[in-house]
């Protein structure tokens, strides 16, 4: 049974589906000592935002399959050396969305009206009204420095306040935008005509300091600044100095470079910040849903089941991964087929794709190929570094799609080094249909003999006597036709394995050309 590490406080409501499925160990609060020390045995881990899964930690996880982060941001995750190590890391993309949302808003309505300083001086007994004079949300101008689910949600009830909302976000297009209400400008204008800016993009080597002190001073004097997504998109000490030197009205930060903010920081003198300890993600909903989401990926993670929320592989969302889960299954094994019938290392591979299933998308099926492929002769190859593997070796892979039918109404073709090899699905199962122009019907699980023969009387019974006498049971066997005169292809399916020695005594056989062993057992 697979052990499962959480820590940083994952929700109990998710830790009792773990409980169901696997052992399960919790440690709600770990050094990065103890997690040093610990994750060796572990199948699995669950974090938050609190605990740093460095290449150091990945090193040391000789068992691990799969991350799972309890929330949307994976700053906190080696992704790249958990990639090379062909880890999972999964997170929670919705699970938090609406929490992240609400909190934002609230910060900047907090904001605009002066609410938490308004409250601290009445806990004090003051009654001040006129040193809190705030603005209206209405008719102001609201910029939205990325519009994904987050983004856009801010940008919605915005326009429920009657706000005008701009963004900029330079992976959306002008028709995204324009269904969300919401007009695309360039990073400047967007920092010369707002009145209230809120951040929502990721942090990465990009986004690291997208706004310092020269981005500060284009903005207005009574502009407001909002950060409920990352420590470091602002520049930390740029924003101190301007606010200290009032050449903006405010801010309001919920995320901060290092996490708890250090007792000492400038922003804790300042009285026109509103500070909040990462609440983000903080609210009873959001905290139950991350934890359902991140548990339910690691039970289809170890039950090799696609897994839709993986940051680390093509995204391809749950219904659309649930359709093609077989073809991704096929791909696999049709990556082995061909390796298999290639006498030569590969270097180039085309994969073509015919039918409906190209109206979604269908690189993941390519990167299955590639797995069954590369599997063949190296260990610990999954979905997550097929790709990084196969760049390391110098394999490329081309892949063409088409939604013309064919004979079937779905196919995926491998070709490589002169052979080719076709499958499709009966129902949910796969299927080779066609090896190098041979028509056949092979069911690719467990094992397979493939032989192309002389067209004569007695050739099928005469390996069917070799395999019986080394009590090996056929349990199918398929001959395909083709327009080679006197040339046909025998494909057995085997249930026992099959020994070199095996091999080269029906290779002895003077109607037999050829023989390929394909073992599929190990990728069930």
């Amino acid at each position: 049974m697979y052990n499962i590490l959480a820590v940083d406080g994952i929700a109990a409501e998710g830790i009792e589906i773990l409980k169901k499925n696997f052992n399960v160990e919790v440690h709600d609060k770990i050094s990065a000592a103890e997690l040093l020390e610990i994750i060796p045995k572990f199948d699995a881990l669950i974090v938050r935002s609190a605990s740093k899964v460095t290449a150091e930690v990945i090193a040391r996880a000789e068992n691990l399959k799969i991350i799972g982060r309890a929330g949307v941001g994976v700053d906190n995750i080696d992704v790249k050396a958990a990639t090379e190590r062909g880890i999972i890391v999964i997170n929670s993309p919705d699970g938090n969305t609406i929490a992240a949302t609400e909190h934002t808003f609230a910060m900047m309505a907090a904001l605009s009206r002066n609410i938490p300083q308004a409250n601290k001086t009445m806990h004090a007994g003051g009654w001040d009204r006129k040193k809190f004079v705030g603005v209206e949300l209405r008719n102001k101008t609201l910029a939205v420095i990325g519009l994904g689910r987050i983004g856009a949600g801010v940008a919605k009830r915005a326009q429920a306040f009657l706000m005008n909302v701009i963004a900029y976000d330079p992976f959306v297009s002008a028709e995204r935008a324009e269904s969300l209400g919401v007009k695309i400008v360039e990073l400047d204008e967007l920092f010369k005509t707002a009145d209230f800016i809120t951040v929502h993009m990721p942090l990465n080597k990009n986004t690291e300091n997208m706004i310092t002190l020269d981005k500060i001073k284009m903005m207005k004097p009574t502009t407001r600044l909002i950060n409920c997504a990352r420590g470091g998109i602002i520049n930390e000490n740029d924003l101190a100095f301007a606010l200290k030197e009032k050449l903006i009205a405010g801010a309001a930060v919920d995320v901060f470079t290092t996490e708890p903010l250090a007792e000492n920081s400038p922003f804790r003198e300042l009285d026109n910040i509103i500070l909040t300890p990462h609440l983000g993600a903080s609210t009873i909903e959001a905290q139950i849903g991350v934890s359902l989401d991140v548990a339910n990926g690691i039970v289809d993670a170890l039950n090799n089941r696609p897994v839709s929320t993986a940051v680390n592989m093509p995204h391809i969302p749950a219904h659309i991964l649930k359709k093609l889960a077989p073809y991704i299954t096929l791909a696999e094994r049709l990556g082995r087929t061909i390796t298999a019938l290639s006498k030569n290392p590969i270097s180039n591979i085309e994969v073509k794709i015919n039918g409906k299933i190209t109206d979604d998308n269908t690189s993941i099926i390519s990167t299955a190929v590639l797995q069954g492929v590369l599997s063949t002769a190296i260990e610990h190859v999954n979905l997550v570094n097929a790709n990084l593997l196969a760049q390391d070796r110098g394999i490329k892979l081309s892949e063409v799609t088409s939604n013309v039918e064919g004979d079937f109404s779905n196919t995926v073709t491998v070709s490589a080094n002169g052979n080719s090899v076709t499958g499709t699905l009966f129902g949910n199962e796969g299927r080779l249909v066609l090896i190098n122009n041979f028509r056949v019907d092979v069911d690719p699980h467990s094992r397979i003999l493939i032989c192309p023969h002389i067209n004569r009387p007695g050739v099928i019974g005469e390996v069917g006597t070799i395999l019986a006498d080394y009590n090996i049971n056929i349990s199918s066997m398929q001959v395909g036709k083709t327009d080679i005169g006197g040339t046909n292809l025998m494909v057995l399916t085997v249930d026992n394995p099959i020994s070199k020695a095996v091999i080269d005594k029906v290779k002895s056989s003077a109607a037999i050309f050829d023989v390929t062993l394909v073992a599929f057992e190990d990728a069930e």
